[in-house]
């Protein structure tokens, strides 16, 4: 993926902290888990295309946030897995209430809530059209759901991760504190981590950048972006291993 084409598979990624109202900065808001599944619906409608799902947890606890200063990393980062679990069940339910068929598959066992992460199941799932909600991580501390996301769409074969964010792509400075802040059309791989921009951890980069996988950084709440994105408009930034050519 070079240039802007559509997408057949895609990897959503989602933070924990888009779900949660901005003044609040905390728990679940309903109405924007409401906009997201029903953009995903939507999509999956019109265009049958083949979703995949990671959301964080940070909303409600983050492993190696303040919050959890003291206590021991893997035990924090558990919780966070656990976290991300909530987070998932909130986004079935609003799925299944558009009326979209929907998995959860979870890292960790846990039965009664949802189904173990198999990939061959994850990927006959998807070729049925269901969205498969990926949780808990990896399963193990030290790990990003950022990483989780990566990893989850090489092994679904996903065309592309799209991670949704609060702002509308990729700048070469924080655009919420520099309004000079100039945003990217196109970056590669190797310049998102020489220059040590946030687009996703650099354990996710490389496994991109090794891999070839694209990802699309846009932003998540304006209404159809995801969409956009997926029928290969040119919304946010793209991130891709070629190397892009310098003016």
């Amino acid at each position: 993926m070079t240039d802007r084409t559509p997408l057949r598979r895609v990897l959503l990624k989602l933070s924990g902290e888009a779900f949660s109202d901005p003044e609040v900065k905390g728990g679940i808001d309903p109405r924007i888990v409401r906009q997201v599944a029903r953009e995903i619906g939507e999509l999956q409608a019109s265009d049958g295309t083949e979703i995949g799902v990671v959301v964080g947890g940070g909303n409600i606890f983050r492993g190696n946030a303040p919050a959890a200063a003291g206590m021991d990393r893997s035990s924090a980062d558990h919780m966070g897995m656990l976290a991300t679990v909530i987070n998932a069940l909130a986004l079935q339910d609003a799925l299944e209430k558009e009326g979209v068929e929907t998995r959860v598959q979870t890292a960790v066992a846990m039965q009664e809530l949802a189904e173990p992460y198999i990939r061959r199941r994850a990927v006959r799932h998807l070729e049925k059209g269901r969205v498969v909600i990926f949780a808990a991580g990896l399963g193990v501390p030290y790990f990003t759901t950022d990483t989780t996301a990566a990893q989850r769409a090489l092994e679904i074969g996903a065309d592309a991760i799209l991670k949704g964010t609060q702002v509308d792509g990729v700048y070469d400075r924080d655009p919420m504190k520099d309004q000079d802040a100039v945003r990217y059309e196109v970056i590669d791989f190797l310049a998102v981590l020489n220059q040590g921009l946030k687009v996703m951890d650099a354990t996710a980069i490389s496994l991109c950048m090794d891999n070839k996988l694209p990802i699309v950084v846009f932003e998540l709440l304006r209404e159809g972006n995801i969409g956009r994105v997926v029928r290969g408009e040119p919304v946010g930034t793209l991130v891709r291993a070629e190397p892009v050519a310098s003016d």
